[in-house]
């Protein structure tokens, strides 16, 4: 993916003794032995990190972390002490105010928690400014401001005055009006804060199914570690003006950094966060029409399974063998050694590898394991039901302490045969 922002060592110093609060910080003094000594506040030290083109960044934080003084830094509504801020390859951050000006009228916009929406002017008119800033001619911006109206879903409301829409519908206006400007990088500081739980979390998905298609680069603002698992690629959690972790969210609710951050995740519902891929097994899998009972049983005692997909020769699945129907079928003196056809379950759970773990509750409680399938249909992994209530429960301190193929954890598994391996 390449990268579309950069920031590099991006230091924020208010106050006049920048130089002596910059001195002391590489010192290791903190944010209030500086204002102490020197009366300047440190609001952002030392941050760098890459955004994607088309990837979510998230910025997560207390109040006073620094989030959103790193955040107006980026489009240049503050100016950092000292470091680099490239888009593509242009420094905001050093750049004159006519290159600056052009930055921020073709390549960045900005989404604020306050709708900050004209009243005496119609949605579309709303939806419009940063066209009308930038100097287009009416016709044109209103035909861009109802395309971006259509993809919030208020094109109904085009004419409509901002009084007569719901706070959660202004709040889509101001994501319009930074649409319509076909922005490189959108910013949003706490787009959702000031909306009510319930519409706060309707503008979440719908902000996700709208990226889907825009695919844009976002650096997102917000207090809310939930909203941040739920909507960041990479997440970034600030305290005291420095990054403290930057991670997924699998990552940064599997290895807290400090105690800092293992006290934001801590009852963290970790069902919304890690997906049936994160748990999920390598598709070893029978194949249809070439392997019969005795292969099958092999194979489940050299992976340490109860159970396995046949596949046909697409990796199409066919269906599910369990050691306990294989090993009953073999005693049956007409069919010593079956083929799989005959014996194996064609009512099976599957799941796509990006569904989260509390959608797979059910299907983990019948006790086959899961298949997960790609858009074809094909058996990509399989994801056994113990994998998904240990990592549901916290028992897994890191991914890879659940169960999986090459686990001692995955014992509870076991085949007929192994456990007379281990009784012996």
């Amino acid at each position: 993916m390449p990268v579309k922002l950069a920031v590099r060592n991006v230091f924020k110093i208010f106050g006049e003794r920048t130089e002596a609060a910059l001195q002391q910080l590489a010192e290791g003094k903190t944010k209030e032995e500086i204002l102490e000594s020197t009366g300047a506040t440190v609001g952002v030290q030392d941050a760098s990190f890459d955004v994607g083109e088309g990837e979510i960044f998230v910025v997560m934080g207390l109040s006073g972390s620094g989030k959103s003084t790193l955040v107006r830094m980026l489009n240049g509504l503050i100016a950092p002490t000292s470091g680099a801020i490239l888009i593509d390859s242009e420094d905001v951050a050093s750049c004159g105010r006519r290159q600056l000006r052009d930055i921020r009228r073709d390549k960045i916009a900005m989404v604020f928690q306050h709708f900050a929406l004209f009243p005496h002017w119609t949605v579309a008119e709303n939806a419009a400014y940063g066209l009308r800033v930038k100097g287009m001619k009416r016709d044109e911006r209103r035909e861009k401001a109802l395309k971006a109206l259509e993809q919030v879903g208020l094109t109904a409301w085009a004419d409509s005055l901002p009084s007569e829409l719901s706070g959660g519908m202004q709040q889509r206006v101001g994501l319009a009006r930074g649409l319509a400007t076909e922005p490189e990088v959108l910013l949003m500081d706490e787009p959702f804060g000031a909306l009510d739980p319930l519409i706060r979390r309707e503008m979440q998905d719908e902000l996700l199914v709208l990226q889907k298609s825009l695919k844009k680069t976002i650096v997102f603002i917000t207090h809310d570690l939930n909203e941040a698992l739920l909507l960041g690629d990479k997440i970034a959690i600030m305290k005291d003006g420095r990054f403290v972790q930057v991670g997924t969210a699998q990552e940064i609710v599997s290895n807290p950094a400090d105690d800092y951050v293992a006290a934001f995740v801590a009852d963290i519902d970790r069902g919304r966060v890690f997906t049936a891929e994160d748990v999920s097994n390598d598709p070893a899998a029978m194949k249809l029409g070439s392997d019969n009972a005795e292969d099958a049983m092999r194979a489940m005692e050299d992976l340490n399974r109860n159970a396995l997909y046949v596949v046909d020769d697409k990796d199409n699945i066919a269906g599910v063998v369990t050691y306990q129907d294989l090993a009953a079928a073999t005693l049956d003196e007409a069919t010593p050694n079956p083929v799989l056809e005959e014996v194996m379950i064609t009512d099976y759970p599957t799941v796509d590898a990006d569904a989260q773990l509390n959608e797979l509750y059910g299907a983990a409680s019948g006790g086959l394991p899961i298949a997960v399938t790609d858009d074809r249909d094909r058996l990509v992994g399989v994801v056994e039901p113990e994998a998904v209530f240990a990592q549901l429960s916290g028992d897994c301190e890191t991914d890879a302490e659940c169960p999986s193929e090459d686990d001692d954890a995955a014992a509870s598994l076991e085949t007929p045969k192994t456990k007379e391996r281990e009784d012996a």
